[in-house]
């Protein structure tokens, strides 16, 4: 055997006892069990029992508003708070007469328009940012993605007169424009979820398209945005839902309009408004009833499609921990 050939056995056997040396096994103790990152599980009967009981009391509580308001959407206007949750008179008649008592079609057409355009630019103009602040490294990013955090310290309230003479003075007010016109800047909340998603994307696939001659906007409509479908969603449904019960925002900019052009939940509050018997209505609250839970349908309609990515976006972020 040669010299060079010799050497190299022993710099092999050397290099392969320092590394079982370096890390030594960790003998675990007797009896010690291992640590499982999965959540706890009742072994005995009696902790499933009780497992089961405190799962279905909380179930029962979230319900239990979803059941009154159709319990109550099916009674007589008398019987409309007697809090029984099964009428003793069924008037399923409600639910046609509400369309000739309410303009509740285009109420629900508007707020479904309105809260469309609203997710839909959050969500594109808040990928652009938050792909930016991933992928780009320039001085002072840092700084500049704390003081896009920071804005989420300022409360409503602060901004709330500030936006509307912004919109008088383009005359906008009147206009679905202010419900939904902000989002094309982004929202910090939604660029500090999409930056997350961005920084775990393999950066390695940005180079490779780069190297091949992608733009950097080639970088993020074809490797960024199908890569993060699950958050896009994500987020699209939680700007769908907050601009679906956007009460103060309707009832700044479209109060002084038509009823016909209210949206959902400025219409329901119209209604409540006009039943009143304080305001000479008859206290026909069934209608307002028959109203909100039919408002409630297009909400479980889109999480019951999303679901799937909300669990797809969770597990992706553990994966990543």
């Amino acid at each position: 055997m040669s010299i060079g050939s010799s050497a190299a056995a022993n710099v092999q056997s050397q290099t392969t006892a320092e590394a079982t040396t370096d890390v030594p096994d960790r003998p675990r103790g007797p009896g010690k069990p291992q640590k499982s990152s999965r959540w706890y599980k009742p072994r005995s009967v009696i902790g499933k029992v009780i497992l089961w009981i405190v799962l279905v009391g909380f179930a029962l509580m979230f319900l239990y508003p979803f059941v009154w308001l159709l319990a109550a959407s099916l009674k007589p206007r008398g019987q409309v708070f007697d809090n029984a949750l099964i009428p003793k008179t069924f008037v399923p008649e409600n639910y046609v007469e509400v369309w000739n008592q309410l303009p509740l079609l285009n109420w629900m057409y508007t707020s479904v328009a309105i809260a469309v355009l609203a997710a839909g630019t959050v969500a594109i103009s808040s990928s652009v940012v938050a792909f930016g602040f991933a992928y780009f490294k320039f001085p002072g990013r840092g700084i500049l993605f704390g003081l896009v955090l920071a804005t989420m310290m300022l409360p409503g309230a602060v901004t709330m007169v500030p936006q509307y003479l912004i919109w008088n003075q383009l005359h906008l007010v009147g206009t679905w424009v202010p419900l939904w016109g902000m989002n094309l800047f982004g929202s910090a909340f939604y660029i500090f979820l999409q930056r997350q998603f961005f920084l775990g994307l393999p950066r390695e696939l940005f180079e490779a398209a780069r190297i091949d001659g992608a733009s950097y906007w080639g970088l993020f409509r074809r490797i960024a945005m199908p890569l993060s479908i699950p958050s896009f969603i994500i987020v699209f449904i939680f700007e769908f839902q907050a601009s679906w019960n956007n009460l103060q925002a309707a009832l700044i900019y479209l109060n002084a309009g038509s009823v016909d052009e209210f949206t959902a939940p400025l219409g329901i509050a119209y209604a409540m408004t006009k039943y009143s018997p304080t305001n000479g209505g008859h206290g026909d609250y069934q209608y307002v009833m028959v109203a909100s839970l039919l408002v409630t349908l297009p909400m479980l309609i889109i999480f019951a499609f999303g679901q799937r990515y909300f669990i797809e976006g969770v597990a992706t972020q553990g994966r990543k921990g």
